[in-house]
């Protein structure tokens, strides 16, 4: 029997995980890094199940070790390369036979390692991604959200800019990867109702009212721990992620006791142990009727935050403490 150890599921280039890897071996910690999208002469396994045994067994071998199946107590599941990815130079139908065999064989097995704990589980993390479903469960846990439309109807958009404009537009998720691999953004923007035309039913859109915000704060939630940093962009943009990070201003504030109560809440209602929450200021932020919930992020990104390291702790303290009780097994 080997020491229980983490499973970091991520890609080569995920420096945000690299700086909980590098606090894990700094623990002593046995680590294990995987991209599954490696599958081939780089990372083979071979999982195993049925009588006598009721949880799946077995080794996976990458390049550089071979981890047991059954030695795995917790997983940081980040940011795997997508299985298309190691497919691209098949034709489409066998591209994407090969995706999905791949996703549902080898993803069905690390997705379901008996007894490990998932920061976060890949499953909570896809329920947790749908906009809809963050707005529903914030407003039904008692965080102010602002007006919201989903939909593909004109005269429907254009009747909720009438009654709460001026509204701004955000789209449900990143732009895909082109041709070339890269991915992009469109950014929250204010929507003119005058620009809605038949378009607007080709697909499904996000029309908020405006808040009148008096700054933004991302809160980094890690288990019960919570870092909360003000930021604020020195143009003053819509949207703080379009420009440059490494000049947005940051300070850390206190976050009222009643939303905070509220995000572990929300937390547990996904399933999740990690999020990244982001809110408008419509005040000075002392009083829970000044934070609006605008959205989380069940797989978010924090190495940039000037608390970065705390953070970083946070999450080894939670990876590291599974591994010394040998998982829940």
């Amino acid at each position: 029997m080997t020491a229980p150890l983490v499973l970091v599921i991520t890609s080569l280039e995920d420096v945000t995980a690299d700086l909980v890897i590098a606090a894990l071996n700094e623990r002593e910690v046995p680590v294990a890094r995987v991209d599954p999208a490696d599958i081939g002469p780089d990372l083979a396994f071979g999982a195993r199940i049925g009588p006598g045994a009721s949880a799946w067994g077995g080794r996976l071998r990458t390049a550089s070790r071979e981890v047991e199946l059954g030695e795995v107590a917790a997983v940081y599941y980040r940011r795997p390369t997508p299985y298309s990815a190691r497919y691209g130079h098949l034709p489409a139908q066998q591209r994407d036979f090969a995706a999905a065999e791949a996703r549902h064989g080898l993803g069905g097995i690390l997705n379901h390692l008996h007894g490990a704990t998932y920061v976060n589980h890949p499953g909570a993390v896809t329920t947790a991604d749908f906009k809809p479903a963050q707005l529903q469960t914030a407003a039904q846990l008692g965080l102010t959200i602002p007006p919201t439309l989903v939909t593909n109807d004109i005269e429907a958009a254009r009747k909720f800019a009438a009654d709460h404009g001026p509204v701004i537009y955000k789209t449900f998720r990143g732009l895909p990867r082109d041709e070339n691999g890269h991915t992009g953004a469109i950014w929250t923007q204010r929507a003119d109702p005058e620009s809605f035309d038949d378009a607007l039913a080709v697909t499904a859109h996000l029309f908020q009212a405006e808040i009148p915000k008096t700054g933004d704060v991302r809160v980094t939630v890690v288990g019960r721990r919570v870092f909360a940093q003000q930021i604020a962009a020195p143009d003053g943009a819509l949207d703080w992620r379009r420009g440059d990070w490494d000049q947005l201003l940051h300070a850390p504030i206190t976050v009222p006791p009643v939303v905070e109560a509220a995000l572990h809440s929300y937390l547990a209602a996904f399933s999740l142990v990690f999020g990244c929450f982001d809110f408008a200021l419509i005040g000075d932020g002392d009083h829970s009727e000044d934070w609006v919930f605008i959205e989380c992020n069940p797989n978010g990104q924090w190495g940039w935050l000037p608390d970065a390291g705390d953070i970083t702790a946070a999450f080894a303290d939670i990876l590291s403490t599974t591994t010394e009780g040998g998982g829940a097994r």
